[in-house]
Order: C-alpha cells, then structure tokens, then sequence
C-alpha cells in the first residue's frame, strides 16, 4: 500500500473507526474520517492536523452523502479505500423490541453504508481503481439469543458487500466485508442500544446472556490496533479477500457454524432433491 493512498473512514471518534485512522496515518496514509459533532471533529482533527480530516456526517442522512463525498473528492482528493465503519448494537429479544428499532438498526448498519457505497462507486468505477471494507461483525454468520436486529443487519451487509464485489471486480474494484469477534471496544457498552425487558418467559433464555455480555464488556479477547493493523494488510493486498474473519473466537464459533449447516444439508439431503422435477 502506497503512501499516499486516502481511507475514508465512517464513524471515526471512537472503536474501530478511531484505531483504524491512527494507525493508518501512522503507516503514512492519509485519513478523512466522519463524525457526528463539531467536537467530535475538532477532536479527531488534532490527531494529527496534516494527515486526517473531519467531515461531519450521520450516515442515517441518506441526502448529504453524496454532497460530502463530491466535496471530499474535490477538495482532498480522490477516495482510494471506503472503510464502512459507523454502527451500532442493538440488543433485545425480538418479541420484545419495538420495529423502530429495527428501523434504526438497518438504516446505520444498512442503508448508511450502502448510501456511502453508492456515492463513492462512480469515482472509483471512473478511475478504474479503489477498495470497500464494510466493518460487519461474526454476527454476520453466528447468531445467539437477543440480537436479531443486529445480527440481521450484519447478515444483510455480508450479503451484499458479496453481490456488490462481483459487480465492481471488472472495474479493478475491491470489496472486503471485515467480521470481528469480540474486541475490547465500546460496542456492548455505551454504543449499544437496549431494549427494556418485559416477558418474563424470556428471562431463563436471555438474562444470563445480557448479564455475561455487560461483564465481559471492556475485557474482550481482541485488540482494535491489532484488528486496525489487519485491515491495513488486506488493503495492501494485491487479491483481497471477500471475506475475512478477525479474532480467534469468531473463527472458531463460523467454524462451528458452517460444520453445523453442512450437517445439516446432509441430514436433509433426501428431502432437498426431492422437490426436483
């Protein structure tokens, strides 16, 4: 990866977001990273003053998106790597939570990156060049009790971002969907949103779960600089993957799923071919 080469980065002042912009000026790239406050901006800003830039921005706002990225390109220069980084969790039993949240969780985790994809695309389709990571999560794989939206929202991303490589790869177009385990970030804590609980059926199933996660919130297993460092070398990467996994624990749980799903496929096989003709 050259040294000039410029990442625009979603959701920038904290997380993945914030490791990734550091240690990539670090390697001597340039960063243009988004935010959500006049602070927030000033405090990225001062980072490093000649090598980053903030735009505020919440992705959720599907109309100025395309303006910003039209600013950026013409007054920072041409966008080399997209990195869809801004999201958020939502936890809570699906009877339970209401369908804004569900609104909520897709139009940052969905519509936002698509919206940002959608902008940058013509730019990088023109130049013949250029590389998307879209930040999903092992919850684009794995799923467990108490995050359906979430881990819908992810599924839909990894999806896509799948389709999407195909379309662009004529075009000299990289596109990587990057699924974390669990990482010492502030998604299960401040960065999630709760849904109050209100079954009591429910409580066996799920309380231990929501009680496991605030606890291990902070102590994860996984590093952001290290993930950070990761990206950097499949952007540097000549055959980037459509896919890659980062921590071992999301390695082993896809594991275990995909061994599961085959097991499966088998166990039905019969029934599978029998719809045939």
């Amino acid at each position: 990866m050259s040294s000039n080469k410029t990442l625009l980065i979603t959701g920038v002042s904290s997380g993945f977001g914030r490791a990734l912009a550091q240690e990539a000026v670090a390697a001597g790239h340039r960063v243009v990273g988004t935010v959500r406050s006049g602070q927030a901006r000033r405090d990225f800003e001062a980072l490093a003053p000649q090598r980053v830039s903030a735009w505020i921005l919440d992705v959720t706002d599907f109309a100025a998106i395309d303006g910003v990225v039209e600013q950026i390109e013409a007054t920072v220069g041409p966008v080399d790597v997209l990195v869809n980084n801004a999201g958020y969790g939502h936890e809570g039993v699906m009877e339970e939570s209401p369908l804004a949240e569900m609104r909520r969780q897709f139009d940052v985790n969905v519509f936002g990156a698509v919206a940002m994809m959608k902008a940058v695309l013509p730019y990088m389709r023109e130049r013949r060049r250029g590389h998307i990571l879209n930040i999903t999560s092992m919850g684009g794989f794995i799923t467990m009790p108490g995050i359906a939206y979430y881990c819908g929202s992810k599924f839909a991303l990894e999806g896509i971002s799948e389709v999407l490589g195909k379309e662009v790869k004529p075009f000299g177009i990289a596109v990587t969907a990057v699924a974390p385990g669990s990482f010492r970030t502030d998604w299960a804590g401040r960065s999630m949103t709760r849904t109050p609980r209100s079954i009591a059926d429910y409580d066996a199933l799920f309380d231990p779960i929501r009680h496991a996660r605030e606890k291990k919130s902070g102590k994860q297993l996984g590093d952001p600089a290290k993930a950070a460092r990761a990206m950097l070398a499949v952007i540097a990467s000549d055959a980037p993957p459509a896919h890659l996994i980062l921590g071992s624990d999301a390695l082993g749980l896809v594991r275990t799923k995909l061994s599961e799903l085959a097991d499966e496929i088998t166990t039905w096989e019969a029934i599978t071919r029998s719809t045939d003709g």
